[in-house]
């Protein structure tokens, strides 16, 4: 999840610095791909042609360190293809707005004015984004586990609908709730840090 985070905001400021460029068109073109393909079936892409031909990885289970490359390129994916399209469309408004305008009009440096003036602002719907992604990314960890046959608690989810264990899955599906909740409460938390106009408490008349 940390890697497709941090690969989607780099591409998608890439891609709205590079905007109507070649880098533009072929970043967005792979993201585009990334949100079309199923998560099982590159899953099963990488088996057939990435692990199989040059056994560099196990095809099933978790037996070394290098095992999780490909169930994390799996499941990372479409959420760093999500973050970068997101990123550089909040990018590209932000950049429009007349404060950004008056700060170039004063002679600050691009580098300033993108770092400090459109990507901090540009940060706060992406920060949204990234909690609905978390949980798209709990239902992707699922599918992928059964893909790899991984040990995991989408595994054992499954294992247990099998068998139909009631208490087992109710357990998993109120755990999956709370770290959704942890998450999106965290990402509420950031909003105060990346923008100082919102405060965690309310300031005394």
């Amino acid at each position: 999840f940390t890697w497709s985070v941090i690969l989607g905001l780099l591409f998608g400021v890439m891609a709205a610095l590079k905007r109507g460029r070649w880098q533009d068109w072929t970043l967005m073109s792979v993201a585009v791909g990334g949100i079309s393909m199923p998560a099982f079936w590159l899953g099963l892409l990488l088996i057939q042609f990435v692990a199989m031909p040059f056994g560099l990885f196990s095809v099933s289970g978790f037996n070394r360190a290098s095992d999780i490359v490909l169930p994390a390129i799996t499941l990372g994916s479409s959420v760093a293809a999500v973050m970068a399209r997101f990123t550089r469309s909040a990018f590209l408004e932000v950049a429009q707005e007349d404060y950004v305008r008056t700060a170039k009009a004063k002679g600050l440096r691009n580098r300033l004015v993108t770092w400090k003036h459109v990507m901090r602002n540009a940060l706060i719907p992406v920060i949204t984004m990234l909690g609905l992604q978390f949980g798209f990314l709990l239902g992707g960890s699922i599918v992928v586990e059964s893909v790899f046959n991984w040990p995991g608690l989408g595994w054992l989810l499954i294992e247990s609908i099998k068998a139909q264990d009631q208490p087992v899955i109710q357990a998993l599906v109120m755990l999956f709730v709370f770290e959704f909740i942890v998450i999106n409460l965290l990402v509420d938390l950031l909003y105060a840090v990346v923008n100082p106009a919102i405060r965690l408490r309310q300031e005394p008349k």
